[in-house]
């Protein structure tokens, strides 16, 4: 298999993020698919301007369908283009996209596996939101019955395109913050395996999060306790493939 990757950043009203963002990734030699996720005018007019250039694609979703929503647009547009892998990285800028070819290496190198950042904090990372994502962590580790996937929420990895995409047809995944995590579980039960590479995150002061308290944290409860039931159904299999390894 050729090894031929593209970017997918999922955008949703990061218009004065988006620009930059893109442009990082596309000195590192990538094309881009741009995914408007339901953005206001201001930020669709941003991401109409970026699809001029000819090494951007630009896929727009009528309605907001939330991260995982877009992240699905984006991967079948890619899988659909011939790509053979995905990096996925935020649009809001946390991401250091300097590590692009710290990445790319390592998925060519191991182009079955799951590419995913662990990330490094500095200052500006809030409390809060650091200590909901071990509490995630803790599921993840429970639900897949190993350790292997050491962060589930980082949204910069590089998927293999085809196991990825056949997933979405086999499975019902969570469409928004919810999708991160679940995916790698799902496959990691599939028998993917998930190489972590640490990776700088920052919390700009003026960014822009979409995240929910209260409904993408009642959303990751069910996507936990639906996984803790599909863990049940495999824990078999699982810990044979655990001691088989």
């Amino acid at each position: 298999m050729t090894f031929d990757p593209v970017a997918v950043i999922p955008v949703y009203n990061h218009g004065e993020a988006v620009g930059a963002v893109a442009a990082n990734v596309r000195s590192h030699g990538l094309r881009c698919i741009l995914v408007d996720d339901g953005s206001s005018a201001g930020c669709a007019a941003v991401l109409d301007a970026l699809a001029q250039a000819p090494d951007v694609t630009l896929v727009r979703l009528a309605l907001n369908q939330g991260k995982g929503g877009a992240m699905m647009a984006g991967l079948r547009a890619a899988a659909d283009a011939g790509y053979s892998h995905a990096l996925q990285i935020d649009a809001d800028g946390q991401h250091d996209a300097g590590d692009i070819p710290k990445f790319l290496a390592q998925a060519a190198a191991e182009p079955d596996a799951v590419i995913c950042g662990v990330p490094v904090y500095d200052e500006s990372v809030p409390m809060g939101r650091l200590v909901g994502r071990y509490a995630t962590h803790i599921w993840v580790w429970i639900n897949s019955l190993s350790l292997e996937i050491r962060d589930s929420m980082c949204g910069f990895r590089v998927y293999p395109l085809a196991p990825v995409v056949r997933l979405f047809g086999e499975a019902r995944l969570g469409r928004r913050m919810d999708f991160d995590p679940e995916v790698l579980v799902r496959l990691h039960w599939r028998g993917l395996r998930i190489v972590s590479i640490p990776t700088r995150v920052t919390y700009p002061q003026d960014g822009l999060s979409h995240f929910r308290l209260g409904l993408d944290n009642w959303l990751i409860t069910k996507m936990h306790t639906r996984l803790a039931f599909g863990m049940l159904l495999r824990a078999p299999m699982l810990l044979w493939r655990k001691v088989a390894r």
